[in-house]
């Protein structure tokens, strides 16, 4: 079966289109529920007793020497030396920038990859990681197993962990997470639209702008990220 012409198929896919008329599924129900099953339950065994974490999240298109990179491996490595784990997506550019600065610091360093059809390979700087065939049991993993979330620059899928993670928050499915929005020239634009579109007009409470800060400085974006950790061991 092959869903996109030139790309490979992932599994993600399969389940996703399978219900489309002109798409034959190779896998049954029952299949499906097998492999959702065992990747949530390889998942929580890999993640069991990481302990306080820092997911950090941004785009997989920062290459070294841009200045979000560059940051992105000052911030990880800032959390390491407090003795905390920084959690990514496991893949290039800011993720692996996360996750270089953990590895400067020696700290623990966890990325929890995803299988696209064309892109990415895990980067490595990883001590513990997997890869992820469904988007949903890998975001679980960002929830449940991080006490707080950076946000660097990013593309849809940064923005999509994003509001997922408020979302999350605004409804008490989640406990409330510390949320940094690392860049305030990057994000202003998307905060006056918030406060201004959505806040402005009702369609989300004002104190929901206080789910989340921005920072454009190093050792404050680590200090909100850690405030109110368990003491690290």
């Amino acid at each position: 079966m092959n869903l996109i012409p030139g790309l490979p198929t992932t599994l993600d896919q399969e389940i996703i289109r399978c219900a489309e008329p002109e798409i034959q599924a190779e896998l049954s129900d029952s299949d499906r529920l097998e492999k959702i099953h065992s990747e949530f339950a390889e998942g929580f065994e890999l993640m069991e007793g990481v302990g306080p974490a820092v997911c950090v999240f941004g785009s997989a298109r920062t290459r070294p020497g841009h200045p979000e990179y560059e940051q992105a491996r000052r911030v990880g490595a800032g959390i390491a030396r407090e003795r905390y784990g920084v959690i990514t997506g496991g893949g290039p550019g800011t993720m692996e920038a996360a996750n270089r600065g953990a590895k400067d610091e020696e700290g623990l360093s966890i990325g929890l990859n995803i299988e696209l059809p064309h892109e990415q390979g895990a980067n490595p700087f990883v001590d513990v990681g997997k890869e992820f065939h469904y988007f949903f049991v890998r975001k679980l993993m960002f929830v449940r197993y991080s006490w707080s979330f950076v946000i660097f620059p990013g593309g849809f899928g940064t923005l999509d962990e994003m509001f997922e993670v408020l979302t999350l928050i605004q409804t008490h499915k989640a406990r409330p997470h510390t949320v940094v929005l690392a860049g305030t020239d990057f994000w202003q634009d998307l905060i006056d639209w918030v406060a201004t579109r959505l806040a402005g007009e009702g369609r989300i409470s004002p104190a929901d702008m206080d789910l989340f800060t921005v920072s454009d400085d190093d050792e404050e974006i680590v200090e909100l990220a850690i405030k109110g950790f368990p003491a690290a061991v």
